[in-house]
C-alpha cells in the first residue's frame, strides 16, 4: 500500500505525453494526481481546465516533450500559464525527455538554437524550476536561468544489469566520441573497463568505417547513449563489435524515441536485449520482445520529495539506484 505524503501543499499534475510514468511517480510520492481537463476544440486548440484549487500549492507538472513534440510542449506551456493565473506558489516542470535538445548549438550557418528557444518559452511562461533527465547535451541547464535538477539514468541501467547477471565480464561502449563520458559514468557503477567505437566516413556516401578501441573479445558489450532513435548508429555499432569478437553485445539508453526504422533494425539486430527507461511512453507496436523497460518513476519521485523538502538530490547519482538505501 502506498504511504501517503503529509505535505498537502505539493500536487502533481499529469499532461497527455506519458500518463502511465506520471501516475507511478505519484504513487511514489504518495499523492493522487491533480485534477485536470485536456481538450481540443474543433480546429485542433488546446483548451485546459484544471479542476481543483492550486492557490499557494508547490505544483510539479509531469511532460515529457516527445512525439508529437509540438502538440506535448504546447500543452505544457497552457498548462504553465494556467497554474500562474491561478496562484501556485511554485511552478515545477517534470520534462523526462526534452524534446528539441539536439538543436543545441549552431552547427551550419543560419541555423536556430531550439533548445535555447524552448528554454525561453518555459522560463518566459512562469516556470520555477525544470527537473530533467539525460539531456542530450549538458550545457542545456546553462539556458535556463531557474534551477535545473538534471537526474542521471545510469544508475537504473546499471541497477538492471547487475540484477540480471550481465555486468558480469562486461564492458562498457561508448558509441562514439561524444559519448565517452556517459559510458564512463556506466562504467563506474558497474566496476566495468570501456570501450569507444572510432567512426569514420572517408568520403561522401562512402560506408562508415568503424574501429574498436579497446578490448571486447570474449566480453559482453553494453552500448549506452541517451536516445535510441532511429537505431542505425547502435546497430552498426552492435554489428561492428561482433565481427571484433564479442561475446554477446547489449543496447541500452534513457530515451526510446525509436522512429522510422528502428524498431525494425532493432529487430534484425545481434543486440540480445535492449534496455530502456519509460522516459518515453512506448506504444505497443513498440514493445517487441528484445526491448525491456526500467522505470524512471521512483528516481523522479525522490527528486521531488527532495527539493519538495529542500533536502539535497546529489545523493541521487552517488551509487547503483535503490531507494530505500539513499543516504539523508
Amino acid at each position: 500500500m502506498t504511504q501517503h505524503y503529509s505535505d498537502s501543499n505539493l500536487k502533481i499534475f499529469a499532461l497527455n505525453s506519458n500518463r502511465p510514468l506520471a501516475e507511478k511517480i505519484a504513487e511514489h510520492v504518495g499523492v493522487e494526481l491533480g485534477k485536470l481537463s485536456v481538450d481540443r476544440f474543433s480546429d485542433g486548440e488546446i483548451q485546459i481546465n484544471i479542476e481543483e484549487s492550486v492557490r499557494g500549492d508547490n505544483v510539479y507538472v509531469i511532460q515529457s516533450t516527445s512525439a508529437p513534440v509540438n502538440d506535448n510542449l504546447m500543452e505544457l506551456l497552457i498548462m504553465v500559464d494556467a497554474l500562474r493565473r491561478a496562484s501556485a506558489k511554485t511552478i515545477n516542470v517534470v520534462m523526462p525527455y526534452y524534446g528539441y535538445a539536439r538543436q543545441d548549438r549552431k552547427a551550419r550557418s543560419r541555423e536556430p538554437i531550439t533548445a535555447k528557444l524552448v528554454a525561453n518559452m518555459l522560463q518566459n511562461s512562469g516556470v520555477d524550476r525544470v527537473i530533467a533527465l539525460d539531456l542530450h547535451a549538458a550545457q542545456i541547464q546553462g539556458f535556463f536561468d531557474i534551477p535545473v535538477d538534471h537526474l542521471m539514468g545510469a544508475p537504473l541501467l546499471a541497477e538492471y544489469f547487475i540484477r540480471e547477471g550481465v555486468a558480469d565480464d562486461a564492458v562498457v561502449i561508448s558509441p562514439d566520441h561524444g559519448g565517452v563520458t556517459r559510458a564512463r559514468a556506466l562504467a563506474e557503477f558497474l566496476k566495468s573497463p570501456i570501450a569507444i567505437i572510432d567512426k569514420r566516413r572517408p568520403r561522401a556516401n562512402v560506408a562508415q568505417i568503424m574501429n574498436i578501441i579497446g578490448n571486447v573479445k570474449g566480453k559482453k558489450c553494453i552500448m549506452i547513449d541517451d536516445m535510441i532513435d532511429t537505431a542505425g548508429t547502435i546497430t552498426l555499432g552492435a554489428q561492428a563489435l561482433i565481427d571484433a569478437g564479442a561475446k554477446e553485445v547489449y543496447a541500452s539508453c534513457t530515451h526510446a524515441v525509436l522512429s522510422g526504422p528502428a524498431i525494425e533494425r532493432l529487430d534484425k539486430s545481434p543486440i540480445k536485449e535492449v534496455v530502456v527507461t519509460d522516459s518515453i511512453k512506448l506504444p505497443a507496436e513498440k514493445q517487441i520482445k528484445k526491448i525491456k523497460q526500467v522505470s524512471v518513476a521512483p528516481l523522479i519521485a525522490d527528486a521531488i520529495k527532495r527539493i519538495n523538502e529542500n533536502r539535497p538530490v546529489s545523493p541521487l547519482f552517488k551509487r547503483v539506484f535503490q531507494s530505500a538505501e539513499l543516504e539523508k
